[in-house]
């Protein structure tokens, strides 16, 4: 080779200009050996780089670990908020259902009663005058129409022992 500087081809590539010098080459050289062999057995250290790829391996399982549960704790949040919101829309469906059937139900019993009482007053217009005088006077005196109850009760009894003992 030739050195760039004078030309010459009969020295060493950087060419020592002398022993110093060819000695902090030769130091250099094998400083740049040493880092290149060390290099060379990282690469078949098998069983380093094997440690060295699992612990990788672990770190990066561990951090998968962590982002699956704290995604399946943000699911299992969401799942809890949706039941607790279809719960709450069943209740009120439910209330609104009751309160439906509450108010069809109380307007069938208020329907059933103002039947009841037109029927009633049809039969009373439809009883003789007497009678009606009587139904009358005692639903405005029911003190009165009870004690007139008993006294036909008893008129009624009276009678009845009577014939008993003239069968005798």
């Amino acid at each position: 080779m030739t050195d760039a500087n004078n030309g010459s081809a009969g020295k060493a590539a950087g060419g020592a200009k002398g022993p110093d010098e060819l000695r902090r080459q030769i130091a250099e050289t094998r400083s740049q050996l040493g880092a290149t062999v060390e290099e060379l057995a990282g690469k078949t250290d098998v069983k380093g780089r094997a440690m060295a790829r699992a612990a990788d391996l672990r770190d990066k399982a561990g951090a998968m670990t962590v982002q699956l549960r704290s995604s399946a704790a943000q699911a299992g949040h969401t799942v809890q908020e949706k039941a607790t919101r279809v719960g709450h829309t069943v209740q009120e469906r439910a209330s609104r259902a009751g309160h439906t059937a509450q108010d069809r139900a109380a307007g069938a019993a208020q329907a059933v009663q103002e039947r009841a009482a037109d029927g009633g007053h049809t039969v009373e217009e439809r009883l003789p005058g007497p009678v009606r005088t009587v139904l009358v006077t005692g639903r405005r005196h029911p003190g009165v129409a009870w004690a007139a109850l008993a006294a036909m009760t008893a008129a009624g009894a009276w009678q009845v022992w009577r014939a008993y003992r003239r069968a005798k």
